[in-house]
């Protein structure tokens, strides 16, 4: 996790220098910059290990740069933001960020929140080990290499999200359960469910089907039960 390079962006001076001195002072290297302009012509140049976004911000809002971040990396992204309504967080989340911490927050919290989303994101690339080193699992054409967390399907390989990834290896690993969204959403963001979470379920599932299914509209691999939840059969 040492040398793991993390961009702030924020329209506040004082947040972003305040941010940068306590992840320095834990061995990370940060870049920061003001806007999401400036933010979205620095990925095209070089790669982040976390990027901690924040919403209320002049031109491009935090919502409107996570969406276009997506489609360049799939770095993990940590919302901090002042808005701490139900439906900020889901936008949040929907839009494809990976955690939401409300403003203000402790350094601790934040600390705990960057170093979980960094170790989660270097595991996925293979850059750090898990017990499940030798674990491959196989199912229709996907394939799942923990070891280097790859995903492929009929060999070719699939550029997934930390969050979308784990989802897909939770349902390939519980095969036949049904994951309602409470339940879902609780084991991915290991957070309580709230209100509006459901919709955030659904906006991960939906891109995740994009990504790994035939026909998106007659999913194969992820199933919709009716009333109930979602399952890997």
């Amino acid at each position: 996790m040492e040398n793991s390079t993390i961009l702030i962006v924020d329209d506040n001076q004082e947040i972003r220098e305040i941010i940068e001195i306590l992840l320095t002072g834990e061995g990370f290297q940060a870049v920061q910059v003001k806007d999401g302009m400036t933010a979205l012509e620095l990925l095209k140049e070089r790669e982040f290990d976390l990027i901690i976004l924040d919403i209320m911000m002049p031109g491009m809002n935090g919502y409107q740069t996570c969406l276009e971040i997506r489609k360049m990396s799939n770095a993990p992204i940590l919302f901090l933001s002042a808005r701490t309504k139900d439906s900020d967080k889901t936008l949040g989340f929907s839009s494809g960020g990976d955690d939401y911490l409300p403003k203000p927050f402790s350094y601790n919290e934040l600390l705990n929140r960057v170093k979980a989303l960094i170790r989660r994101y270097h595991v996925y690339k293979g850059k750090e080990e898990t017990d499940d080193r030798s674990r491959t699992l196989q199912y229709q054409q996907l394939k799942i290499d923990e070891s280097v967390g790859q995903v492929t399907k009929n060999g070719i390989s699939i550029e997934l999200t930390d969050t979308e990834y784990r989802i897909l290896l939770l349902f390939l690993k519980n095969r036949g359960q049904i994951f309602s969204a409470e339940r879902l959403y609780e084991a991915i963001w290991e957070e309580p469910y709230y209100y509006g979470a459901n919709n955030t379920v659904m906006v991960h599932i939906r891109n995740l089907r994009k990504k790994i299914e035939d026909d998106a509209n007659k999913p194969g691999v992820i199933k919709t039960v009716w009333g109930k939840g979602y399952r890997c059969d």
